[in-house]
């Protein structure tokens, strides 16, 4: 039996692959507002739909992936911003840390009222739909049938390579040179996705690389939380009763993110 009976062809896997992520969009995206797990959910679902953007790139216009892909990416962030203050709150209770809660709330709140107008602008219940219709159409019109199993192990080494690259200039990289770690664990993410978008079609030892990605990914975010919770307080220090308070509070998040880099860099082994 040939590749392509076996397993379908570039075209069809995309559509395989894409109909759940966006049914989770929708359903998310039409939840977040009031479910703060939903907030969560609905960023991953993005950031999976982003990626097989990413992986099908190559058989579409790259422009118009480029644009496709920032449209998501901007619901993403505003998503990422209620996120971030939910974890801050997390943090600075676990620290014991006193807060201004009425200045806190108030941030969360404008943070989700900015959420409720990005989803209402964006209409994910229709957009999203019209997105994977235009893709569709543009892989049925891309010249050439490309079996799904060499195209799929070809996206992913692709992404392996980037990410390699990734951990390169981050072990080069200086303490203060963040932007580097942040990529690692954006690289990791993707790879981890595309692995598992293509488990049927992936070689043999693929379930290892999962569990060292995921590894990566379990590390690197704990300090990407840190780190964004740091940033997020040190620019709005109105949330503490004073500027003593806010000073211990974002001292102790600086030592925390120190200790959580350590733990990244033995991720990466």
């Amino acid at each position: 039996m040939n590749d392509t009976h076996q397993h379908g062809d570039a075209r069809t896997q995309f559509a395989r692959l894409a109909k759940p992520l966006v049914d989770e969009a929708r359903r998310y995206g039409a939840r977040a507002a009031r479910d703060a797990e939903d907030v969560h959910k609905l960023r991953v679902a993005l950031r999976r739909l982003r990626t097989l953007l990413w992986a099908w790139r190559p058989l579409l216009d790259r422009d118009a992936v480029e644009r496709e892909r920032a449209f998501l990416r901007r619901v993403a962030v505003t998503a990422g911003e209620v996120r971030d203050w939910d974890i801050a709150v997390q943090q600075l209770d676990a620290e014991g840390i006193g807060l201004q809660r009425e200045r806190l709330e108030a941030q969360r709140r404008a943070a989700r009222e900015r959420l409720v107008a990005t989803l209402s602008a964006a209409d994910l219940k229709h957009s999203l739909p019209d997105l994977m219709r235009q893709v569709h159409g543009e892989l049925n019109t891309a010249r050439g049938l490309k079996p799904a199993r060499p195209y799929a192990r070809k996206r992913v080494r692709a992404a392996r390579d980037a990410l390699r690259k990734r951990i390169r200039r981050t072990r080069k990289a200086g303490k203060s040179e963040y932007a580097a770690w942040h990529d690692v664990r954006k690289g990791a993410k993707k790879l981890r996705y595309l692995l598992e978008f293509f488990a049927p079609m992936a070689a043999h030892g693929y379930k290892k690389r999962l569990k060292a990605l995921k590894k990566i990914q379990k590390s690197f975010g704990n300090l990407n939380d840190s780190v964004a919770t740091g940033r997020l307080l040190d620019d709005h220090r109105d949330v503490f009763p004073d500027d003593a308070t806010a000073q211990v509070a974002l001292k102790k998040l600086r030592k925390e993110s120190r200790r959580r880099r350590r733990a990244a860099s033995k991720a990466l082994g």
